[in-house]
């Protein structure tokens, strides 16, 4: 069972209905262990995504063809930011680069940050002829 707590004065508190939900599943007088980890911000998550996604719908279509769909795309724009791991392939012999994991437990709040600013850079330097700053401002204004 996964909770998402608030840390405050009384001690941790459920942060939202489910959570609270399974809060009270557990027994009273029972003693549980638990790993603390700082909740990585969900809406900032989904900013990233709605980065990408902005992207993806302003290149032309000979250039998505290129990526084939906008999940590889963003794998190619974290690879490009320089958030790899590098790992030894058995077939190919050496060495290869492949984009970092950006799952919740993968990677910290404030490396996730890192990687959205960076990418963001890459975007605008990369994509410039199609997508501005300005362009995702307003598009993210009505997120």
């Amino acid at each position: 069972m996964k909770l998402n707590l608030l840390n405050t004065l009384d001690g941790l508190k459920p942060c939202y209905d489910d959570d609270y939900d399974n809060k009270k599943k557990l027994k009273l007088g029972q003693v549980y262990s638990a790993e603390i980890k700082l909740f990585r911000n969900y809406e900032f998550f989904k900013k990233y995504f709605k980065l990408i996604n902005i992207t993806w719908e302003f290149l032309p279509e000979h250039i998505q063809e290129k990526f084939k769909n906008r999940d590889k795309m963003r794998e190619s724009l974290q690879m490009t930011a320089g958030f790899t791991d590098t790992l030894f392939s058995i077939d190919r012999g050496e060495l290869v680069e492949r984009p970092k994991s950006i799952a919740f437990e993968s990677m910290p709040e404030e490396e996730f940050i890192e990687l959205y600013e960076r990418v963001k850079d890459v975007i605008f330097k990369v994509f410039h002829d199609y997508i501005t700053e300005e362009i995702y401002i307003k598009a993210l204004s009505s997120f």
